[in-house]
């Protein structure tokens, strides 16, 4: 990410304002709300940058091995965005490993693909605690904290709120997001075509 010399004027200041806390005037407040719409701007950019390349990225192994040319050079602009190679491109390209750059790619890949794994079994292995002995649940009836409170009489679950008439009820998550269709494939005369 690049930053003008505007910019890099207003963040400076505003990292002057941070270090040094005092009053700003209006002009600085609106400088550094600009300054925070660009760069949140910019970071929607490289997302929606980084989704075409992975898309297309994807249409290229699709239609392996007559891409292979653009497979594999999309494929490097990829990991060089940070993407971790997923099974689909490492079985890509040992189909293509006959070519020195898909062999070399295929060696780097493993690699990242590797180190990927192993970083997730570490995060996984670092966010749980280490086995101990088994505590019954809190948030249940019968846990530890039931033992040391009385029985009280239980009270009923408040009753739903009634719907107000021309009131939508929530959708279902189905209704939301209806389940994706399969584009159908081109008729077979065109194929033969083309």
């Amino acid at each position: 990410m690049a930053f003008s010399a505007d910019e890099l004027r207003v963040l400076r200041r505003a990292l002057a304002i941070a270090l040094h806390p005092m009053p700003l005037s209006d002009e600085d407040v609106q400088d550094c709300l600009r300054l925070a719409g660009s760069v949140d701007e910019a970071v929607g950019e490289a997302g929606r940058l980084r989704a075409f390349l992975l898309a297309d990225l994807a249409r290229y192994r699709n239609a392996l091995p007559g891409s292979a040319a653009g497979y594999l050079e999309l494929l490097q602009d990829a990991l060089a965005a940070g993407y971790d190679p997923r099974p689909d491109d490492l079985a890509a390209l040992r189909a293509l490993r006959g070519g020195p750059l898909a062999a070399a790619l295929l060696e780097r890949c493993q690699v990242l693909a590797e180190r990927s794994v192993r970083a997730r079994l570490a995060g996984r292995s670092a966010g749980a605690a280490a086995p101990g002995p088994r505590s019954r649940l809190l948030a249940l009836p019968g846990g530890r904290t039931a033992a040391r409170e009385p029985d009280r009489p239980r009270t009923p679950a408040a009753p739903a709120k009634p719907q107000k008439p021309g009131e939508r009820p929530m959708p279902k998550p189905s209704e939301v997001f209806p389940p994706r269709r399969r584009p159908a494939p081109p008729p077979s005369e065109e194929r033969a075509a083309g």
